[in-house]
Protein backbone atom coordinates (compact mmCIF):
# COMPACT_ATOMS: atom_id res chain seq x y z
CA UNK A 1 0.00 0.00 0.00
CA UNK A 2 1.35 3.12 -0.96
CA UNK A 3 0.38 6.64 0.57
CA UNK A 4 0.79 9.90 0.87
CA UNK A 5 1.85 11.55 4.33
CA UNK A 6 0.53 14.95 5.17
CA UNK A 7 1.06 16.49 8.57
CA UNK A 8 -2.35 15.50 10.40
CA UNK A 9 -4.86 15.02 13.88
CA UNK A 10 -4.89 11.41 14.91
CA UNK A 11 -8.03 9.54 14.47
CA UNK A 12 -9.53 7.59 17.33
CA UNK A 13 -8.92 4.32 16.36
CA UNK A 14 -5.08 3.44 15.16
CA UNK A 15 -2.58 1.41 14.76
CA UNK A 16 -5.31 -1.56 13.49
CA UNK A 17 -3.82 -4.60 12.12
CA UNK A 18 -2.36 -4.37 8.94
CA UNK A 19 -4.13 -4.70 6.19
CA UNK A 20 -3.54 -7.22 3.34
CA UNK A 21 -1.65 -5.94 -0.08
CA UNK A 22 -3.81 -2.90 -1.28
CA UNK A 23 -4.37 -4.98 -4.78
CA UNK A 24 -6.23 -7.86 -3.37
CA UNK A 25 -9.09 -5.26 -1.88
CA UNK A 26 -8.63 -1.84 -3.29
CA UNK A 27 -6.78 0.78 -5.53
CA UNK A 28 -4.90 3.31 -4.31
CA UNK A 29 -3.74 6.35 -5.87
CA UNK A 30 -2.04 9.72 -3.97
CA UNK A 31 -3.03 8.52 -1.05
CA UNK A 32 -6.56 7.35 -1.78
CA UNK A 33 -8.37 4.71 -1.56
CA UNK A 34 -11.02 2.95 -3.76
CA UNK A 35 -12.22 -0.30 -2.27
CA UNK A 36 -13.96 -2.41 -4.89
CA UNK A 37 -10.70 -1.29 -7.39
CA UNK A 38 -10.59 -3.02 -11.01
CA UNK A 39 -8.26 -5.70 -8.56
CA UNK A 40 -10.95 -6.08 -5.81
CA UNK A 41 -13.53 -6.70 -8.88
CA UNK A 42 -11.35 -9.92 -9.61
CA UNK A 43 -11.11 -10.74 -5.83
CA UNK A 44 -13.36 -13.41 -4.48
CA UNK A 45 -15.57 -11.35 -2.40
CA UNK A 46 -16.72 -13.37 0.80
CA UNK A 47 -20.27 -11.68 0.74
CA UNK A 48 -22.88 -9.38 0.41
CA UNK A 49 -24.87 -7.46 2.41
CA UNK A 50 -27.90 -9.46 1.25
CA UNK A 51 -26.56 -13.29 0.48
CA UNK A 52 -28.57 -15.39 -1.87
CA UNK A 53 -29.73 -18.72 -0.46
CA UNK A 54 -27.25 -21.66 -1.17
CA UNK A 55 -28.32 -25.09 -2.36
CA UNK A 56 -28.09 -27.19 0.47
CA UNK A 57 -28.85 -31.30 0.87
CA UNK A 58 -29.23 -30.74 4.76
CA UNK A 59 -30.99 -28.27 6.71
CA UNK A 60 -28.36 -25.44 7.48
CA UNK A 61 -26.80 -25.34 11.01
CA UNK A 62 -27.36 -21.89 12.62
CA UNK A 63 -24.20 -20.10 12.63
CA UNK A 64 -22.40 -20.56 16.56
CA UNK A 65 -21.97 -17.48 18.18
CA UNK A 66 -18.01 -15.82 18.04
CA UNK A 67 -16.29 -16.85 21.56
CA UNK A 68 -14.28 -13.36 21.88
CA UNK A 69 -10.88 -13.90 24.38
CA UNK A 70 -8.56 -11.28 24.78
CA UNK A 71 -6.04 -13.59 23.03
CA UNK A 72 -8.28 -13.61 19.98
CA UNK A 73 -10.54 -10.72 19.74
CA UNK A 74 -10.09 -8.28 16.86
CA UNK A 75 -10.29 -4.68 18.99
CA UNK A 76 -11.73 -3.06 15.48
CA UNK A 77 -14.60 -5.87 15.97
CA UNK A 78 -14.89 -4.76 19.09
CA UNK A 79 -14.98 -1.48 18.97
CA UNK A 80 -17.76 -1.85 16.17
CA UNK A 81 -20.06 -3.48 18.29
CA UNK A 82 -19.46 -2.00 21.44
CA UNK A 83 -19.41 1.87 19.98
CA UNK A 84 -21.07 2.20 16.87
CA UNK A 85 -24.41 2.13 15.14
CA UNK A 86 -24.19 3.37 11.49
CA UNK A 87 -27.38 2.32 10.25
CA UNK A 88 -29.09 4.96 13.00
CA UNK A 89 -26.56 6.93 11.76
CA UNK A 90 -27.20 7.07 8.22
CA UNK A 91 -30.80 7.45 8.41
CA UNK A 92 -30.18 10.31 10.98
CA UNK A 93 -28.13 12.16 8.83
CA UNK A 94 -30.35 11.90 5.69
CA UNK A 95 -33.54 12.64 7.75
CA UNK A 96 -31.80 15.98 9.13
CA UNK A 97 -30.62 16.72 5.58
CA UNK A 98 -34.07 16.12 3.94
CA UNK A 99 -36.01 17.46 6.58
CA UNK A 100 -34.05 21.11 6.14
CA UNK A 101 -33.72 20.77 2.43
CA UNK A 102 -36.70 19.22 0.84
CA UNK A 103 -34.78 17.04 -0.81
CA UNK A 104 -32.08 13.73 -0.52
CA UNK A 105 -28.77 14.26 0.39
CA UNK A 106 -26.53 12.22 -2.13
CA UNK A 107 -22.52 12.49 -1.07
CA UNK A 108 -21.61 12.03 2.72
CA UNK A 109 -18.05 13.03 3.78
CA UNK A 110 -16.90 10.80 6.84
CA UNK A 111 -13.92 12.70 8.72
CA UNK A 112 -11.95 10.66 10.84
CA UNK A 113 -13.51 7.54 9.26
CA UNK A 114 -11.51 4.98 10.50
CA UNK A 115 -12.23 2.08 9.47
CA UNK A 116 -15.33 3.72 7.27
CA UNK A 117 -18.35 1.86 8.58
CA UNK A 118 -20.64 4.70 8.24
CA UNK A 119 -19.59 5.11 4.53
CA UNK A 120 -19.99 1.52 3.67
CA UNK A 121 -23.41 1.92 5.24
CA UNK A 122 -24.34 5.17 3.36
CA UNK A 123 -24.07 4.13 -0.08
CA UNK A 124 -25.90 0.94 0.28
CA UNK A 125 -28.95 2.68 0.15
CA UNK A 126 -28.49 2.73 -3.47
CA UNK A 127 -26.58 3.21 -6.46
CA UNK A 128 -27.22 7.46 -6.52
CA UNK A 129 -25.61 7.40 -3.14
CA UNK A 130 -21.32 8.01 -3.02
CA UNK A 131 -18.77 8.65 0.02
CA UNK A 132 -15.58 9.88 1.21
CA UNK A 133 -13.88 9.24 4.22
CA UNK A 134 -10.49 10.66 5.24
CA UNK A 135 -8.30 9.93 8.42
CA UNK A 136 -4.34 9.15 8.73
CA UNK A 137 -3.87 5.75 9.68
CA UNK A 138 -3.43 3.30 6.48
CA UNK A 139 -3.78 0.54 8.57
CA UNK A 140 -7.00 1.63 10.13
CA UNK A 141 -8.54 2.06 6.90
CA UNK A 142 -7.12 -1.17 5.12
CA UNK A 143 -9.03 -3.31 7.73
CA UNK A 144 -11.86 -1.65 6.85
CA UNK A 145 -11.53 -2.13 2.94
CA UNK A 146 -11.75 -6.14 3.74
CA UNK A 147 -14.04 -5.99 6.74
CA UNK A 148 -16.96 -3.43 5.82
CA UNK A 149 -16.16 -2.96 2.19
CA UNK A 150 -15.33 -6.10 0.75
CA UNK A 151 -18.45 -8.21 1.88
CA UNK A 152 -20.89 -5.19 0.14
CA UNK A 153 -19.73 -5.53 -3.55
CA UNK A 154 -20.02 -3.70 -6.09
CA UNK A 155 -21.63 -0.68 -4.04
CA UNK A 156 -18.01 -0.17 -2.39
CA UNK A 157 -16.54 1.31 -5.42
CA UNK A 158 -19.16 4.04 -5.27
CA UNK A 159 -16.42 5.09 -1.84
CA UNK A 160 -13.30 6.79 -2.08
CA UNK A 161 -11.11 6.67 1.35
CA UNK A 162 -8.40 9.02 1.38
CA UNK A 163 -5.02 8.75 3.92
CA UNK A 164 -4.79 12.58 4.67
CA UNK A 165 -5.71 14.99 6.85
CA UNK A 166 -9.49 15.85 7.72
CA UNK A 167 -8.72 19.70 6.76
CA UNK A 168 -7.98 18.01 3.51
CA UNK A 169 -11.03 19.11 0.61
CA UNK A 170 -13.05 16.50 -0.46
CA UNK A 171 -13.08 14.99 -4.40
CA UNK A 172 -16.70 15.97 -4.29
CA UNK A 173 -18.20 18.59 -2.18
CA UNK A 174 -20.33 16.74 0.30
CA UNK A 175 -24.10 17.28 0.83
CA UNK A 176 -23.57 15.80 4.66
CA UNK A 177 -19.95 15.89 6.23
CA UNK A 178 -19.86 14.33 9.22
CA UNK A 179 -17.38 14.02 12.60
CA UNK A 180 -18.48 11.65 14.88
CA UNK A 181 -17.48 9.97 17.97
CA UNK A 182 -16.22 13.61 19.56
CA UNK A 183 -12.49 12.67 17.10
CA UNK A 184 -12.26 16.42 16.61
CA UNK A 185 -11.66 16.48 20.23
CA UNK A 186 -7.95 16.04 19.21
CA UNK A 187 -7.70 19.52 18.42
CA UNK A 188 -6.83 21.05 21.80
CA UNK A 189 -6.59 24.78 20.64
CA UNK A 190 -9.62 26.93 19.77
CA UNK A 191 -7.73 28.18 16.47
CA UNK A 192 -7.27 24.48 15.03
CA UNK A 193 -10.69 23.89 15.89
CA UNK A 194 -12.09 27.41 14.27
CA UNK A 195 -9.99 26.79 11.31
CA UNK A 196 -11.12 22.62 11.05
CA UNK A 197 -14.67 24.07 10.99
CA UNK A 198 -14.11 26.89 8.75
CA UNK A 199 -12.35 24.46 5.87
CA UNK A 200 -15.54 22.01 6.11
CA UNK A 201 -17.76 25.08 6.21
CA UNK A 202 -15.55 26.01 2.77
CA UNK A 203 -15.75 22.49 1.08
CA UNK A 204 -19.67 21.28 1.54
CA UNK A 205 -22.22 21.77 -1.35
CA UNK A 206 -23.83 24.81 -1.32
CA UNK A 207 -26.61 23.86 0.47
CA UNK A 208 -24.73 21.14 2.77
CA UNK A 209 -24.79 20.59 6.52
CA UNK A 210 -21.74 19.76 8.77
CA UNK A 211 -23.16 17.11 11.64
CA UNK A 212 -20.77 16.78 14.43
CA UNK A 213 -21.66 15.11 17.85
CA UNK A 214 -20.49 15.99 21.28
CA UNK A 215 -20.12 14.78 24.78
CA UNK A 216 -21.22 16.83 28.25
CA UNK A 217 -22.72 16.42 31.27
CA UNK A 218 -21.25 16.16 34.99
CA UNK A 219 -20.08 13.08 34.18
CA UNK A 220 -17.82 14.24 31.63
CA UNK A 221 -15.89 15.49 33.77
CA UNK A 222 -15.41 12.68 36.41
CA UNK A 223 -12.45 10.02 36.71
CA UNK A 224 -14.56 7.26 36.68
CA UNK A 225 -15.46 3.96 34.99
CA UNK A 226 -18.86 2.93 33.15
CA UNK A 227 -19.53 -0.64 31.93
CA UNK A 228 -21.72 -1.58 29.83
CA UNK A 229 -22.72 -5.40 28.57
CA UNK A 230 -22.70 -6.15 25.05
CA UNK A 231 -24.94 -8.43 23.64
CA UNK A 232 -22.32 -10.20 20.95
CA UNK A 233 -20.34 -11.28 24.98
CA UNK A 234 -18.14 -9.06 25.89
CA UNK A 235 -18.28 -6.02 28.25
CA UNK A 236 -17.02 -2.53 27.12
CA UNK A 237 -15.35 -0.59 29.53
CA UNK A 238 -15.43 3.41 29.15
CA UNK A 239 -12.77 4.69 31.13
CA UNK A 240 -12.34 8.52 31.95
CA UNK A 241 -8.72 8.58 33.36
CA UNK A 242 -8.04 12.49 34.11
CA UNK A 243 -9.58 15.75 33.71
CA UNK A 244 -8.38 19.06 34.38
CA UNK A 245 -10.38 22.13 33.77
CA UNK A 246 -8.25 24.97 33.51
CA UNK A 247 -7.30 23.48 30.16
CA UNK A 248 -9.94 21.16 29.44
CA UNK A 249 -7.18 18.48 28.70
CA UNK A 250 -9.04 15.41 28.64
CA UNK A 251 -7.33 11.70 28.86
CA UNK A 252 -9.41 8.06 28.39
CA UNK A 253 -9.40 4.42 27.73
CA UNK A 254 -11.42 1.57 26.49
CA UNK A 255 -10.62 -1.51 27.86
CA UNK A 256 -13.07 -4.79 27.30
CA UNK A 257 -13.69 -7.65 29.21
CA UNK A 258 -14.36 -11.36 28.37
CA UNK A 259 -16.89 -14.12 29.44
CA UNK A 260 -13.36 -16.45 30.24
CA UNK A 261 -12.45 -13.43 33.00
CA UNK A 262 -9.54 -12.29 30.38
CA UNK A 263 -9.13 -8.30 29.38
CA UNK A 264 -8.01 -6.12 26.76
CA UNK A 265 -6.34 -3.05 28.40
CA UNK A 266 -6.45 -0.23 27.01
CA UNK A 267 -7.59 -0.92 23.54
CA UNK A 268 -8.25 2.49 22.60
CA UNK A 269 -6.50 5.63 24.09
CA UNK A 270 -7.61 9.38 23.58
CA UNK A 271 -6.03 12.17 24.45
CA UNK A 272 -8.08 15.17 24.07
CA UNK A 273 -9.74 18.47 24.65
CA UNK A 274 -13.03 18.21 26.00
CA UNK A 275 -15.22 21.13 24.16
CA UNK A 276 -18.31 22.54 25.58
CA UNK A 277 -21.35 22.88 23.71
CA UNK A 278 -21.53 26.63 23.58
CA UNK A 279 -17.86 26.55 22.72
CA UNK A 280 -18.62 24.48 19.41
CA UNK A 281 -21.82 26.09 18.67
CA UNK A 282 -20.08 29.52 18.65
CA UNK A 283 -17.43 27.70 16.85
CA UNK A 284 -19.99 26.74 13.80
CA UNK A 285 -21.46 29.85 13.83
CA UNK A 286 -17.61 32.21 13.57
CA UNK A 287 -16.16 29.63 10.85
CA UNK A 288 -19.51 31.03 8.95
CA UNK A 289 -22.89 28.98 9.33
CA UNK A 290 -25.86 31.12 9.82
CA UNK A 291 -27.99 28.54 11.58
CA UNK A 292 -27.09 26.07 13.91
CA UNK A 293 -29.16 23.44 15.57
CA UNK A 294 -28.31 20.73 18.37
CA UNK A 295 -30.81 17.27 18.46
CA UNK A 296 -31.30 15.53 22.02
CA UNK A 297 -32.00 12.05 22.78
CA UNK A 298 -35.41 10.99 24.17
CA UNK A 299 -36.00 9.41 26.86
CA UNK A 300 -37.38 5.76 27.21
CA UNK A 301 -40.17 4.50 29.00
CA UNK A 302 -38.06 3.29 31.79
CA UNK A 303 -37.66 7.24 32.56
CA UNK A 304 -33.81 6.82 32.42
CA UNK A 305 -32.07 5.50 29.19
CA UNK A 306 -32.18 7.53 26.31
CA UNK A 307 -34.56 5.43 23.68
CA UNK A 308 -32.19 6.40 20.62
CA UNK A 309 -34.48 9.07 18.86
CA UNK A 310 -33.64 12.61 18.60
CA UNK A 311 -35.32 15.73 18.03
CA UNK A 312 -34.42 19.60 17.59
CA UNK A 313 -34.30 21.11 21.03
CA UNK A 314 -32.83 25.00 21.45
CA UNK A 315 -32.04 24.59 25.43
CA UNK A 316 -31.64 20.87 25.83
CA UNK A 317 -32.02 18.74 28.82
CA UNK A 318 -29.32 18.30 31.40
CA UNK A 319 -28.66 14.91 32.34
CA UNK A 320 -25.41 13.32 34.65
CA UNK A 321 -24.23 12.29 30.89
CA UNK A 322 -25.74 13.59 27.28
CA UNK A 323 -24.61 12.92 23.81
CA UNK A 324 -26.08 15.43 21.11
CA UNK A 325 -25.64 16.11 17.65
CA UNK A 326 -24.65 19.70 16.70
CA UNK A 327 -25.94 20.44 12.83
CA UNK A 328 -24.60 23.27 11.10
CA UNK A 329 -26.59 24.37 7.72
CA UNK A 330 -24.53 26.14 5.15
Amino acid sequence: MTTTKTKAAKSKSEKAKKPKKSGELATVKGGKITPGGTEAKAAKRKATKSKAKRKTVKKKDKPKKEVFTAKTADRQILYQHAVQSPEEDVKFLARVYRSKRGKVAKHLREDFCGTALVCSHWVQRGEEYTAEGFDICPDTVGWGVEHNFEPIGDAASRVKLHIKDVREKSAKKPDVRTAQNFSYFIFKQRAELLDYVRRAYKDLAKDGVFIMDIYGGPDSMMEMKEERDIEEGFTYVWDQVAYWPATGEYKAHIHFEFEDGTEMKRAFTYDWRLWGLTELIDILKEAGFPEVETFWEGTDSDGESGNGIYRKSRRGENCEAWVTYVVGYK
